[in-house]
C-alpha cells in the first residue's frame, strides 16, 4: 500500500472517529429500554351500571321520622288513563287478557326473583300472588334523600315504571324495606339487573347509597362486567 493510499485510509478513519463522538451524546439520551404499552383491559374503568354506582354520592342513612306511604301519594296512580299497578303488570306478564277497564285480568309472570312462573288470575284471593315492587323501597328512598324531593317529585318516583317490577308475591314481602345490603333476589341471575335498576332509579332521583349499600352493589356488579342501566321506560 503506498502513502497516498495510507494516508487517505488513515484520514478516514480520524473523520468516522470525530463524527462518533460528536453523536456520541445524543445516543446516550436515548432510551434503549424498549418496553412493551401498558395493556389496558377494555373492562378496566367498569360496566355503566359500575361507574353509575360510582357517581352516586355515599352518605349514612337518614332517620325515618316523617316516613308514611302517603308521602309518595295515596296508593297508585295512573299512566295514561289507566292505574299504575295494571300497566306493570300488562308490561311484565304475557299472554296478557285486559278487560274493559285496562284492568288485568289474566296472564303469565315469569319472576325475575325467584325464577317461578306464576298463573295471574284477578281476585280478592289471587291477586296477591303478583306484586309490584318498589325496587327501591319507599322507606329506604326516603331515608336517602327522598324526603328533600318536594311531593310531586316521590309521587312520580313511587309511579315511575323505571322503579317498579311485577313479581312473586312472598318474595316481595320478604324484601320488605331491605336495601342491597340486607336483601337480594333468590334468583342470582337476576341480581345484576336488579342492582342495575336500583342504582338507575338513585341516579334519577338523585337518591344516595350507604356504604354497606355500596360494597353489596359493587360485589354484585363485580360479576357482570358488561352490566348496562335499564332504560327510563323500565325495560
Amino acid at each position: 500500500m503506498n502513502a497516498r493510499r495510507v494516508r487517505r485510509v488513515v484520514g478516514l478513519i480520524v473523520t468516522l472517529a470525530i463524527f462518533a463522538l460528536s453523536i456520541f451524546p445524543t445516543l446516550k439520551n436515548i432510551d434503549l429500554n424498549f418496553a412493551p404499552p401498558a395493556k389496558t383491559s377494555a373492562n378496566a374503568t367498569g360496566s355503566p351500571a359500575m361507574i353509575a354506582l360510582g357517581q352516586l354520592a355515599v352518605k349514612g342513612r337518614a332517620p325515618k321520622t316523617g316516613y308514611s306511604r302517603d308521602q309518595f301519594g295515596n296508593g297508585w296512580g295512573e299512566i295514561n288513563g289507566c292505574g299504575t299497578r295494571e300497566v306493570i303488570l300488562n308490561r311484565d306478564l304475557v299472554d296478557v287478557s285486559l278487560n274493559d277497564k285496562c284492568q288485568v285480568e289474566s296472564g303469565v309472570l315469569h319472576d325475575p326473583y325467584t325464577g317461578k312462573t306464576i298463573d295471574f288470575k284477578r281476585g280478592s284471593g289471587t291477586s296477591g300472588a303478583v306484586q309490584i315492587d318498589h325496587v327501591v323501597a319507599l322507606s329506604d328512598a326516603w331515608q336517602t334523600g327522598a324526603q328533600q324531593l318536594i311531593s310531586s317529585q316521590r309521587v312520580k318516583l313511587a309511579n315511575d315504571p323505571l322503579e317498579l317490577l311485577a313479581v312473586d308475591g312472598p318474595a316481595n314481602d320478604n324484601k320488605g324495606d331491605g336495601d342491597a345490603a340486607t336483601w337480594l333476589p333468590p334468583n342470582k341471575s337476576f341480581r345484576c339487573e336488579y342492582i342495575a335498576r336500583q342504582i338507575a332509579v338513585k341516579q334519577k332521583y338523585k337518591l344516595w347509597v350507604t356504604s354497606a349499600e355500596k360494597d353489596a352493589m359493587a360485589h354484585v356488579l363485580s360479576s357482570c362486567q358488561f352490566q348496562t342501566l335499564p332504560l327510563a321506560s323500565g325495560h
